[in-house]
């Protein structure tokens, strides 16, 4: 977990990141890496990796690679490869991975469903 702890603080590995004054509604697409440090509403889906800040509030389903968070998130998250929640993060909804990994401290409010890894 130490690696993907340095990618989430080193933004320069990351292709996009929403910052913490934006406020976004909506659908994003994408292939690569995202960071949200602002608001988001809506959907997203990424054959990539999802980054939810620390300053982050998030309301939306979230289906990627992988999805890693350390803010808010209210809402469905479908990762194909893993999803790791950190101690500050608070997460309601359904959360569906093969590999799942929760800090202490950490908030999760929901159902987890976790198919065999192919």
């Amino acid at each position: 977990m130490a690696e993907v702890k340095e990618i989430i603080e080193d933004e320069n590995k990351i292709e996009t990141v929403i910052a913490e004054d934006i406020h976004f509604r909506g659908t994003l697409k994408f292939k690569k890496s995202l960071k949200i440090k602002g608001r988001f509403e809506g959907k997203i889906e990424s054959e990539g990796q999802v980054i939810i800040g620390q300053e982050a509030t998030i309301s939306a389903n979230i289906e990627a690679s992988t999805i890693l968070v350390n803010g808010s998130v209210n809402g469905k998250l479908k990762a194909n490869k893993s999803i790791e929640l950190y101690k500050m993060s608070s997460t309601s909804g359904d959360i569906i991975s093969p590999d799942l990994q929760i800090e202490k401290g950490a908030v999760f409010n929901g159902t987890c469903l976790m198919p065999e890894k192919k």
